[in-house]
């Protein structure tokens, strides 16, 4: 009677992990998550308050200077451009792939009510960029292009609709729209995607500075 083979009782050898055979054949580890100082985010958090009480309380409503106090002349359009600027910046990173397009597409974006002068409504204008900015992120199969543009058209969809609104609703609903707009910069900081943190983080304090100082002259009206 033969011996039983040993060879046969032995277990099958596991394959090696997964990240070892990447190690293997070159592929670097994947990098550790990015973190960012409270007292970075505490400055980008004062630099958007600040650039809040700028919109409201400096230029009224996209860049006109009109005359009486800020409470009697922010419209309801104030917090709804702060929206689209907000959702053009996101659905440019997003399209080109590229986080810093959001940093730099803000003084363009804000610009953009000021195709008014030339018969253009804002509302057309950030229309026209975001419809823009979704095709060629389609074309180049940027996989958060359609995320962005759903939260654009929801966000500001909800903000220009409180425009036609009357003055005080539609001023209120405007900046309750703004206000949830956070929601959406949390979830980039969080997620580190998409917009640099520092972006996200301004416009956390933008969001909110706008939306309470709108909402206080709504109720103060």
């Amino acid at each position: 009677m033969s011996e039983p083979d040993a060879t046969a009782a032995r277990p099958a050898a596991r394959p090696p992990a997964r990240s070892a055979a990447r190690h293997e054949r070159g592929t670097p580890p994947a990098a550790p998550p990015r973190t960012t100082s409270a007292g970075v985010n505490a400055l980008w958090v004062v630099a958007g308050v600040l650039s809040g009480l700028g919109i409201v309380l400096g230029v009224g409503a996209g860049g006109d200077v009109p005359a009486g106090s800020a409470a009697e002349t922010t419209t309801a359009a104030v917090p709804a451009t702060a929206v689209g600027v907000a959702a053009v910046c996101y659905l440019a990173a997003a399209a080109t792939g590229r986080r810093w397009v959001g940093w730099a597409m803000v003084p363009v974006a804000s610009a953009l009510p000021f195709l008014e002068y030339a018969g253009v409504p804002r509302w057309v204008s950030f229309g026209a960029a975001g419809l823009a900015f979704l095709l060629y992120g389609l074309a180049r199969r940027r996989p958060t292009t359609l995320a962005q543009a759903g939260a654009m058209v929801g966000y500001l969809g909800v903000a220009v609709a409180a425009v036609a609104m009357p003055a005080r609703v539609g001023l209120v609903v405007a900046a309750l729209a703004l206000a949830a707009h956070v929601a959406w910069d949390l979830v980039h900081y969080r997620r580190d995607v998409v917009v640099h943190r520092s972006l996200a983080v301004w416009c956390i304090g933008l969001d909110l500075t706008v939306a309470a100082l709108c909402v206080a002259f709504a109720v103060a009206a």
